[in-house]
């Protein structure tokens, strides 16, 4: 039996939660308070699992089954889609804590002071991070695009910076490079 969108709206809560088939192993799950949430229950290693695929209406019949096919492709693949859900939405929010201040940081205490360089190398490369972080600090290291790098050394160019310029620019290079590294 498929669901029809109408069906769906008339569906009242009762004094428990229950469910409401649609096919392919999803399901709406209605609760008491009146909100509607799709999951999809699948198998993977002989075990029955759940899949959360978000609230009705914000994602609709139509969004709902086409979460469930992309779900079922992954398991053709021998990819558990709610182990994968969970990994994707962890390394989301380990990349958005990871600023381009704070991993340039880390870059400074760990390889600089670490490896005990020359204080005057330590101060320079604090130095070129302060250069940087009002335009770059704050954005997570993962997300930052080259024009983003662009904008602050053509700031210093048009300063006649060159020279200082070109260092920031081989000090952020260092830090994308290396950033997976200090992080892990």
């Amino acid at each position: 039996m498929s669901l029809k969108d109408a069906e769906i709206r008339a569906l009242q809560p009762s004094d428990t939660p229950y469910k409401v088939s649609d096919s392919q192993g999803l399901y709406l799950q209605i609760y008491p308070n009146g909100s509607k949430l799709w999951r999809y229950k699948f198998r993977y290693s002989s075990k029955e699992k759940l899949l959360a695929l978000g609230a009705y209406p914000g994602v609709t019949l139509a969004n709902a089954r086409s979460m469930r096919d992309a779900a079922k492709a992954k398991l053709v693949d021998g990819i558990d889609p709610a182990a994968d859900k969970k990994r994707k939405k962890i390394q989301k929010l380990f990349d958005s804590g990871n600023s381009f201040a704070g991993v340039g940081r880390e870059y400074i205490d760990k390889k600089l002071i670490g490896e005990r360089k020359a204080p005057a190398t330590i101060s320079k490369t604090e130095w070129l991070l302060r250069l940087l972080t009002p335009a770059l600090g704050n954005l997570p290291i993962a997300e930052i695009e080259p024009v983003e790098i662009l904008a602050p050394l053509r700031k210093l160019e048009k300063a006649g910076k060159l020279e200082t310029a070109r260092r920031c620019r081989a000090f952020a290079s260092t830090v994308f490079r290396l950033s997976p590294v200090i992080i892990q």
